[in-house]
C-alpha cells in the first residue's frame, strides 16, 4: 500500500492506493453519476466518469464504510476526474474502506 509514504512524484501530499471500485456520486444539480474509482487516498481519488463534470464541481460520492462524502473536482480530462475530499478520512475509516473495496 502506498499510504504513509512521503509525497509522491506528482507532488501530492501522499501516494494513492490503486483500486477498481464502482461508485455513485450526486451532483449539486441533482444528477446522479456512475464513477469507476481507480485510485484513492484519505484526501482524494481519481475516477473514470463519462458524464460532463468540470473543475470546481462539488460531488457527494458514496463509499462503503464512510457513506456519502463531499468532494471537489480539481481537474477533469478525457473521461477522468481528480477529486479532493472536503474533509480527509481518518486512518481507521480509510483502512476499513480500503479493505472493503479491495476484497
Amino acid at each position: 500500500m502506498a499510504y504513509g509514504s512521503a509525497a509522491d512524484p506528482d507532488g501530492r501530499r501522499e501516494g494513492r492506493d490503486e483500486v477498481h471500485y464502482r461508485a455513485r456520486a450526486a451532483c449539486a444539480d441533482g444528477r446522479t453519476l456512475q464513477l469507476l474509482v481507480v485510485n484513492i487516498s484519505p484526501h482524494g481519488f481519481m475516477a473514470r466518469c463519462e458524464a460532463d463534470v468540470g473543475e470546481g464541481d462539488r460531488l457527494a460520492v458514496t463509499l462503503p464504510c464512510v457513506g456519502a462524502v463531499p468532494a471537489d473536482v480539481r481537474w477533469a480530462l478525457g473521461g477522468r476526474i481528480g477529486c479532493e475530499l472536503a474533509s480527509p478520512l481518518g486512518l481507521a475509516s480509510y483502512y476499513e474502506l480500503l479493505a472493503t473495496i479491495t476484497r
